[in-house]
């Protein structure tokens, strides 16, 4: 898998992508994250990427020429099968959606800045948008990293436990349940008996008896239907 980002704050994304799980991925060669400076595609000495928003209001808009120009570079090298813009107003996003996405190979993410992009850039270029929630960022960078994070983390040798991603919480549309480590007893707070009993059903069967208690109390809205 090839992620390409295209940004106007390239700074914001060289942390996320230099350790941990996302590296690697790299490393192993399963995938490859690149980070495009959006200023790079811009003519003029000012290198201008956003311009006023025709019929006035606050706020600058991201302008369609530089847009254009680096997607059609990208395009011109490989193939995408998806062309993703962060954005406020896209659908949000989740574990169903992250799992779809982990399917596919060769993706491009827009970042959104200012007032957002030019509304002939969504209509020519974009094939999907998203959100991470029902708030606003002072930027798509962040929003991407965590899109880029979920997606990558399920790719199959990613992760050293081939499982782990399995069992994650809204996985099975649950809440991960409690888990715990040594000692099996501190302070008068013990384990539960089962997840010492090396009972594996029995275990399994506390496990999904204790996700959907916790899914009940913390995210109810999640059992509906």
């Amino acid at each position: 898998m090839r992620i390409d980002i295209i940004t106007v704050v390239p700074g914001l994304l060289e942390g996320p992508f230099a350790h941990s799980i996302l590296k690697r991925a790299e490393d192993k060669g399963l995938a490859m994250v690149r980070v495009h400076n959006l200023r790079d595609y811009a003519s003029g000495k000012q290198k201008q990427v956003d311009d006023y928003a025709f019929g006035g209001g606050a706020g600058m808009v991201m302008s369609i020429e530089p847009i254009a120009k680096c997607i059609e570079a990208l395009k011109s090298e490989r193939d995408y099968e998806e062309v993703i813009y962060m954005t406020p107003d896209g659908q949000t996003f989740d574990q169903k959606m992250a799992n779809a996405l982990s399917l596919k190979g060769n993706m491009i993410i827009l970042c959104g800045h200012y007032k957002g992009v030019d509304e002939r850039v969504r209509q020519k270029f974009i094939t999907k948008e998203i959100s991470i929630g029902d708030y606003v960022l002072s930027g798509g960078e962040l929003a991407a990293a965590v899109v880029t994070d979920a997606i990558i983390r399920l790719i199959p040798g990613v992760l050293n436990d081939e499982t782990s991603a399995l069992t994650d919480s809204f996985q099975d549309g649950l809440l991960a349940p409690p888990v715990y480590t040594r000692p099996a007893d501190y302070e008068g707070m013990a384990v539960p008996e089962v997840l010492l009993s090396g009972h594996q059903a029995q275990i399994e069967q506390w496990r999904f008896e204790a996700s959907v208690r916790r899914t009940k109390e913390r995210r109810p809205d999640l059992l509906e239907g």
